[in-house]
């Protein structure tokens, strides 16, 4: 065999796993003891499904994933308004959701969807609730939790125990603390931390593990100060950061992040 030929896996399902005959099932999945997996249930190539996983509803789930013992995915939102409408989760590719992470189908009365993007890490008992949108590269630690309507960018971390309000956003790149209480949107490249939660700086780690370059960090901690520190208003700062501030793709990306807020902002 050529050592450039691709070896796939065939599927293999456990004797003592419920497989729906509706469910789809890509080239070489692996379906562990006992697991569930529903008649809507579409999971992509190479994605191993641990033991006693519970996967339902009208739920797609992308290439290369690995999904924890006791994992409950795509169940009914918890929200009274849901009436068994037709709605979705969408999990992307090469996510670690590890043991009892739980994660609900959008509302009819929200985006209709629940989105987790590529290269996440869902550590043990976190939660993504109904018609969250979750980015790329995003980091939920043990039993954080994360209300409906959420919007979590890409590459941003969420420590242990931490609880995100209903409609918040993290912010690309933003770290929030372990058992942090968030109750407003935390501006991208943050560090936001207690309880309640303010920022405490510029998420300094993070941005260097992704290459941001020291000119961009050094206007990101000016914008800090501009936001955090001046007293201003929340329109005001964001004229004096335009005013101030070299343009780069993270201030303009900071700058939108402020200008959209509904929540409010964290500072």
């Amino acid at each position: 065999m050529n050592i450039n030929d691709t070896v796939v896996r065939p599927t293999r399902i456990h004797p003592t796993a419920v497989v729906a005959p509706g469910a789809q099932l890509g080239q070489g999945v692996e379906i562990g003891p006992y697991a569930v997996i529903g008649e809507n249930v579409s999971i992509g190539d190479g994605t191993l499904v641990g033991p006693g996983a519970v996967i339902e509803g009208w739920t797609t789930i992308g290439k290369n994933c690995r999904i924890g013992a006791g994992a409950c995915l795509g169940g009914r939102p918890q929200d009274y308004k849901y009436k068994g409408e037709k709605t979705f989760l969408k999990i992307g590719d090469n996510n670690d959701i590890r043991e009892y992470v739980t994660m609900h189908r959008g509302t009819a009365d929200g985006r209709g969807q629940t989105v987790v993007g590529n290269g996440c890490l869902f550590m043990a008992y976190s939660h993504v609730a109904h018609d969250c949108v979750v980015g790329d590269g995003v980091t939920v630690v043990n039993s954080a939790q994360l209300a409906g309507h959420c919007v979590v960018e890409d590459y941003a971390v969420i420590s242990g125990l931490a609880g995100v309000h209903q409609f918040c956003r993290i912010g690309k790149m933003a770290m929030v603390g372990g058992m942090a209480k968030i109750v407003k949107d935390v501006p991208p490249f943050m560090l936001a931390d207690g309880n309640p939660a303010s920022i405490k700086g510029v998420n300094v780690v993070g941005l260097r593990r992704h290459n941001v370059a020291q000119a961009t960090r050094d206007q990101i901690r000016q914008a800090y100060r501009i936001l955090c520190k001046s007293r201003l208003s929340i329109s005001h700062a964001i004229e004096r950061m335009m005013e101030e501030l070299e343009r780069s793709p993270e201030i303009e990306h900071l700058v939108e992040f402020l200008k959209s807020s509904a929540r409010g902002v964290m500072r």
